[in-house]
């Protein structure tokens, strides 16, 4: 699962690079160290973004707290946009803010892939670029 993740994570930053973004993943993310990390940061100048990483071959996800709220706390020091991005098996990269996402009774996060498909943003929506129209 971890190759799995870290392989998307670089098909984003590939992604960010093509759109004119410097972006990297951070190599401490994933609990080689306490301090809150994204797992991709990203930004060109004006924009800024602090992108944690979810897969899933499921319908929905689950993420621990900590997570989000170090992902929050990082990008408010930092300046950044926080986002979780979400790679459901078969569709596009999506993205949602933290604030966004429906929270369980233990206070952690879920995300249920028809919601994320009908209210998560794309790629260019979140680097300040209008949503693309399909014809």
């Amino acid at each position: 699962m971890v190759k799995k993740g870290s392989a998307e994570e670089r098909n984003l930053v590939n992604q960010l690079w093509g759109k004119k973004f410097a972006a990297m993943r951070a190599p401490a993310s994933g609990g080689a160290t306490k301090r809150p990390l994204p797992d991709v940061l990203a930004g060109n100048g004006k924009i800024y973004l602090g992108i944690e990483v979810k897969t899933t071959t499921k319908e929905k996800i689950y993420i621990d707290s900590p997570q989000i709220d170090g992902l929050c706390e990082f990008c408010e020091m930092f300046g950044a946009e926080p986002y979780i991005g979400i790679k459901f098996k078969y569709t596009k990269w999506l993205f949602l803010s933290p604030e966004k996402v429906e929270r369980t009774r233990s206070n952690n996060y879920r995300i249920e892939k028809d919601k994320a498909l009908k209210n998560g943003l794309e790629l260019d929506e979140i680097i300040g670029k209008d949503k693309q129209v399909k014809f």
